[in-house]
């Protein structure tokens, strides 16, 4: 998550028309003292029991282990526009592929155009 926090002005347009969404199946108070704690600036949501992650393809089993991460980018109308059942947080190959998912569900006119 500190990837996403490091790359959240890029990646996330500081927030501008971009909401991300971290869900773990960490319960929801230890989940906000590690956001306070790490300063992060998005959202985080408590799925204790994995069902929305393995709805969108995660593996449970992998434990938020690299490449174990779903990736679900939403459009402006709340319509599912890309899933990456198996994001790898390491890869900046994966970043680039996500950056660009979001720009293709962005408007124009948040691009600057």
């Amino acid at each position: 998550m500190q990837a996403y926090r490091d790359q959240y002005a890029s990646l996330f347009r500081s927030g501008q028309n971009v909401v991300l969404v971290g869900i773990s199946s960490d319960p929801a108070s230890e989940l906000a003292a590690w956001a306070k704690d790490e300063d992060f600036q998005f959202l985080f949501g408590s799925d204790p029991g994995s069902s929305a992650y393995s709805a969108f393809g995660g593996d449970p089993r992998d434990n938020g282990m690299v490449g174990s991460r779903a990736v679900v980018v939403v459009d402006p109308e709340g319509r599912i526009a890309e899933v990456i059942p198996r994001f790898n947080q390491v890869d900046p190959g994966a970043y680039a592929q996500l950056k660009e998912a979001i720009d293709r569900v962005t408007p124009e006119v948040d691009k600057g155009l």
